[in-house]
């Protein structure tokens, strides 16, 4: 499996009245954490859309260990769990120094334009389980 790191320093924007970091905003993390991951193994989210592929969140979950606060400086590290032609699966860490404060996973569907679920062209699909075999740890 193939993971990436992301960082993120908490805005004031993404706190709440506490100072704590408001759950919303987890999630949001997740999504920068999955964009990062797909233009580090070469293949951004853009690139996806131009051939016609759409990447919907089918399921998401979340569990929160501890709090975030403004100025926190974090890891989101996206690893890639599963890679079918119509589904991608991801886990996700977020991490202060060695404390994970948040871990989650998300599934996706791929859709083409008109919204319906497709298969991944055979193609794109083996050029991305090539992507994927290059970024593996020796």
């Amino acid at each position: 499996m193939v993971a990436k790191k992301s960082e993120v320093i908490v805005r004031y924007a993404e706190t709440d009245a506490q100072g704590v970091v408001h759950h919303a905003t987890y999630p949001i993390w997740f999504e920068e954490g999955r964009s990062d991951f797909l233009r580090q193994i070469g293949t951004p989210y853009s690139e996806w859309e131009r051939m016609g592929y759409f990447v919907v969140v089918a399921d998401l979950s979340l569990r929160y260990l501890a709090p975030a606060y403004y100025e926190d400086q974090l890891v989101v590290e996206t690893t890639l769990q599963r890679l079918k032609k119509r589904l991608i699966e991801f886990s996700y860490r977020i991490c202060r120094g060695d404390e994970v404060i948040v871990q989650g996973s998300s599934r996706h569907l791929i859709v083409g334009p008109d919204k319906q679920p497709c298969a991944l062209d055979g193609d794109f699909f083996a050029r991305l389980n090539q992507l994927l075999e290059e970024q593996q740890p020796s």
